[in-house]
């Protein structure tokens, strides 16, 4: 089992940055990439960046260029930097970590954090 825990969210002007972060534990060795995903009220959840092991990341095309995702292996934790935020980007944020157990795909979510951009 892995648990995530995530912080960082509130309220912000828009332009303003927010930096979230979120913490693993548990079996974090089989850990092969995390992420974070947002969905907001009457959306379906998306992709906003990943980060793999080795370091790859990949962003969706809206956030390219305004978050960037990094991963500290010694605190087990991936930060979201978010600049430039938008009244569009106002969701509830989620971490997700994937695991590969005998090439079975485990996939652990966290609680969520608000991030509210006022324009």
């Amino acid at each position: 089992q892995v648990q995530l825990v995530e912080s960082g969210g509130g309220l912000v002007q828009a332009g303003g940055s927010l930096r979230l972060s979120c913490a693993a534990s548990g079996s974090i060795e089989s850990i092969n990439a995390m992420g974070w995903y947002r969905q907001a009220p009457g959306k379906q959840r998306e992709l906003v960046a990943a980060i793999t092991s080795g370091g790859s990341t990949n962003y969706a095309d809206s956030m390219k260029g305004r978050f960037t995702i990094s991963r500290d292996n010694a605190k087990n934790t991936v930060y979201l930097q978010m600049n430039s935020l938008k009244p569009e980007d106002t969701a509830v944020y989620y971490c997700k970590a994937e695991r590969l157990v005998f090439g079975v795909r485990q996939n652990y979510w966290g609680q969520g954090t608000q991030v509210t951009v006022s324009s």
